[in-house]
């Protein structure tokens, strides 16, 4: 080939590889940012989005989206209605609370997480607790004002007609909530099954000691945490939400395919997590919040508006609102895929 052809040749190859260039970065910057905050660290409920993040779900669907822990639903729901963050993942039921007190609170639910919330009341039987909600009585509790199962409390006290007059409530940070129980000063704690009891058997507390109440079992019609998004971004960007759902189904299905596999996504983005101990509070998150008859039979991440309806009845009772929030004004099932995508079997 002649020097001519050659040079021709050389600079075609350069055009090409200056337009690939140009189309990949093209294509990188068309991605949509996403900060999505989740409600807590990074242990075994979170690998969902851990495994989002790894199999690249979120970027198929063309979003940069990067995943924060927060210290609690609060900080979560702040967040959001900030408008810091695009999404989060937060207790429904505070924002149900947050659009009563400030109804110019620009947010929704978007996707139901926990069909059956992970609200629990965790103490030991050698502090003289039972499943019997009689041994509540005289008690001491942690109850950390951040938890989203204590501010569930008047609503369970109002159901099951408990008088708590005797009772003693102790706002405690979330961190020492479980080593004041192991350690006995304190008789039962406010929080989430997934973290409370697994923490107190981490701790070495016998397993036969530990009493879980999970509020859902005694008359708590509540669903549980939800991804909630900024009515902006809801707004201005209704195809980044689908995306953003659909890659968290994703996870959510491959999570529960494989559980184990997905821990492994966690134990990447938190130096201080065991593998055995947040599998299990994967597995009781799937099992106990997660995969439930109705999800199982309706899909996943929708809700039953009878029931949410029945349940911010009773919210609205309990914390006396002045207006009962409706349920089209807290969730929205318009960015959902379809049902039949939204599957999720073990």
């Amino acid at each position: 080939m002649s020097r001519k052809g050659t040079a021709a040749l050389r600079g075609w190859f350069a055009g090409l590889a200056a337009g690939l260039v140009a189309l990949f970065a093209s294509a990188a910057s068309a991605q949509t940012p996403v900060r999505l905050s989740l409600d807590w660290r990074w242990e075994g409920p979170a690998a969902p989005f851990a495994v989002a993040l790894e199999k690249g779900y979120f970027k198929a669907e063309g979003l940069d989206v990067t995943v924060e822990s927060a210290n609690g639903s609060r900080e979560a729901l702040t967040r959001v209605t900030a408008e810091n963050y695009e999404a989060a993942l937060a207790d429904v039921n505070g924002l149900a609370r947050l659009l009563h007190d400030k109804p110019e609170t620009g947010a929704v639910a978007v996707m139901m997480i926990h069909d059956r919330p992970a609200y629990a009341i965790v103490g030991r039987k050698s502090r003289g607790l039972s499943k019997d909600l009689a041994s509540l009585q005289g008690k001491t509790f942690g109850a950390p004002q951040a938890d989203a199962a204590y501010a569930m409390w008047p609503v369970f006290r109002m159901v099951n007609g408990i008088d708590d007059s005797g009772m003693k409530f102790e706002n405690v940070g979330l961190p020492v909530r479980e080593p004041m129980l192991a350690q006995g000063e304190v008789d039962a704690v406010f929080g989430a099954a997934t973290t409370s009891y697994v923490n107190l058997k981490s701790r070495g507390v016998p397993v036969e000691d530990i009493v879980t109440l999970l509020m859902g079992e005694h008359g708590i019609e509540a669903y549980g945490s939800a991804i909630v998004v900024s009515e902006r971004f809801a707004q201005e960007k209704p195809e980044a939400v689908k995306a953003l759902l659909r890659a968290i189904v994703r996870g959510f299905q491959d999570a529960a395919k494989d559980p184990a596999a997905a821990v492994e996504a966690v134990l990447a983005r938190n130096d201080l997590a065991r593998k055995e101990v947040e599998a299990e509070r994967l597995r009781m998150s799937l099992d106990q919040n997660v995969l439930t008859p109705w999800v199982k039979e309706n899909g996943f991440g929708g809700i039953d508006r009878d029931r949410f309806a029945k349940a911010l009845d009773q919210i609205a009772a309990a914390l006396d609102y002045k207006a009962k929030p409706k349920p089209e004004d807290v969730f929205t099932d318009a960015f959902l895929p379809p049902a039949d995508q939204r599957r999720i079997g073990r």
